[in-house]
């Protein structure tokens, strides 16, 4: 039994790890070539005035070829253009959703771990009181509310991916806090805004980050729901949800209008969410002690 377990389990264990650093590379080198495809767009777009509002109803429709990789949309601009552009778009949007996001439930939430008592108890219901509904649908009711654009879409998706970020943090730095040189530094007289943020926070922080690279692909899905729905980015900005709406009426004849978008989107949320899962496996202590 001993050398079933010494050959098999331990293994197993170790072949999980290394599946999970796997994934792990596979999602950050493809992200690395989104962001990097995102930040030169500019110059990597073969036609960059087609990230704007420039048409050419000449070349309408046109199918994938040599000279335009992804084919036309109906106004005759180049869909690999667009795609390179609504990257920029489509990845502002997550990092300032999980940017507003982070900030405030993490503040909150080390706020409610560390104080315990009446203070947790009045953030967690307030927290309780955004979970109860679904995030999308509160996302959607704020939108409609608001003037489809962008900036709408941060705000809409940020007021509602808060609570999640402010429960997480609030569970691990409780635990924080009970530790033993956390006691000691209240012994010693350490001011308590001291202990939070340069003891109990940042020994809060890295359950926030996996949760974070696993959470922006869905960030991006929403956003381009949103942008489907009309309640987000409007023309001529260039954003894969928005480019899935317009050409959607089209799959059947002019399938690259809307597939190449949402292969977009696929890829990337797919990205993220391989990322996360090897960032939560290998950042896991029990499994890295075993």
């Amino acid at each position: 039994m001993t050398t079933v377990e010494l050959r098999g389990t331990p293994l197993r264990r170790v072949g999980n790890l290394a599946r999970a650093d796997v994934l792990a590379t596979v999602g950050a080198v493809i992200l690395a070539v989104i962001v990097l495809a995102a930040l030169l767009a500019p110059w990597l777009a073969p036609y960059p005035a087609d990230g704007g509002s420039a048409t050419h109803p000449a070349e309408a429709l046109l199918p994938p070829g040599a000279d335009h990789w992804f084919g036309t949309d109906q106004v005759g601009r180049d869909v690999f253009t667009r795609i390179l552009f609504g990257a920029r778009t489509s990845l502002f949007i997550a990092v300032a959703v999980l940017g507003l996001a982070a900030v405030a439930g993490v503040t909150l939430g080390v706020v409610a771990g560390y104080a315990g008592g009446v203070v947790r108890d009045v953030i967690m219901r307030i927290t309780d009181v955004f979970l109860a509904f679904p995030a999308l649908l509160l996302s959607l009711a704020l939108a409609v509310v608001l003037q489809p654009s962008v900036t709408t879409v941060i705000v809409a998706i940020a007021v509602t991916w808060w609570p999640w970020y402010a429960r997480l943090t609030a569970s691990v730095a409780q635990s924080v806090a009970g530790r033993g040189f956390i006691d000691a530094a209240r012994c010693l007289g350490v001011p308590a805004p001291k202990i939070v943020f340069r003891h109990v926070l940042p020994n809060s922080l890295t359950p926030v980050l996996v949760q974070l690279s696993l959470d922006a692909g869905g960030v991006i899905l929403t956003a381009s729901a949103l942008s489907y729905l009309g309640l987000g980015a409007q023309e001529p900005a260039a954003e894969w949800g928005l480019m899935v709406e317009q050409g959607q009426t089209l799959f059947t004849t002019d399938w690259w209008v809307v597939t190449f978008p949402g292969l977009a989107i696929l890829v990337t949320a797919f990205a993220f969410n391989v990322l996360g899962e090897g960032l939560r496996a290998g950042l896991d202590p029990h499994r890295r002690a075993r």
